[in-house]
């Protein structure tokens, strides 16, 4: 019964392309308790998209909105080669950092030299480049794994931070736009990020300028919350200025 409301719901949200808790509670003729369950279930399978009490379907117009990581791994390949180069001079041995499921970080990761730090992130690629590092402590925030965007989903992030001190956070975005408001694709990514923003010491955006004045479907957080912007470009002014 459970597996065919499921795909029930999954039709629903193909449908109509979203719907609300409520919509599809009364579509389907069921509690809002158990919608949500089913919601919880889905997302956990990488199959639904939740955002401020509506559902997505993935793998029809939602997943369409972030890009697999192969093919982020090849656009403005020079310009993420020079802001990881930059970033690189921000980490020291001791500490702790924390990265994103990002191509950009993933460029970062290779240059890492072997010093004792610690790497916590959500990327299946940073977690190989730096396997055979021997003086790396890597620590994988696991999950549902996403192939298709190398990004585990869905783990118990604030648990596994509680007794983890995070020095420096770096991580990119879908875009930032004229108010300074950091915008991702995907629920997952946009959650991992929003926690990371609020617990690291530090945080560093690594953005090129084609994430300038560019919106996304999932916010992650402000301008304000960001240490500094690592950039290829001139960073506008109204978002470096302080007060």
């Amino acid at each position: 019964m459970k597996t065919a409301r499921h795909h029930e719901l999954l039709q629903l949200l193909e449908q109509y392309d979203s719907l609300t808790t409520q919509q599809l509670a009364r579509l389907l003729e069921v509690s809002l308790e158990t919608v949500r369950r089913d919601l919880t279930d889905l997302q956990k399978q990488g199959k639904i998209l939740r955002q401020h009490g509506r559902a997505k379907r993935l793998g029809q117009g939602a997943a369409e909105t972030g890009d697999p990581f192969a093919e982020r791994q090849k656009s403005h390949l020079n310009s993420k080669a020079v802001i990881a180069r930059r970033a690189l001079a921000w980490v020291s041995e001791g500490m702790v950092i924390a990265m994103d499921a990002s191509s950009t970080c993933w460029y970062l990761a290779r240059l890492l030299p072997d010093i004792p730090v610690t790497v916590f992130t959500n990327s299946e690629r940073i977690c190989q480049a730096l396997s055979k590092r021997r003086h790396i402590r890597v620590i994988c925030s696991g999950g549902l794994l996403l192939r298709e965007y190398a990004c585990y989903i869905n783990a118990p992030l604030v648990a596994q931070l509680k007794d983890l001190a995070i020095d420096l956070f770096l991580f990119s975005c879908k875009g930032v736009d004229g108010s300074g408001a950091l915008w991702d694709a995907r629920s997952w990514n946009a959650e991992y990020k929003t926690v990371l923003l609020r617990r690291a010491a530090q945080s560093l955006l690594l953005v090129d300028k084609s994430k300038f004045a560019r919106a996304g479907d999932v916010k992650v957080g402000e301008m304000s919350q960001v240490t500094q912007i690592i950039s290829d470009s001139a960073v506008p002014e109204i978002w470096t200025a302080t007060d």
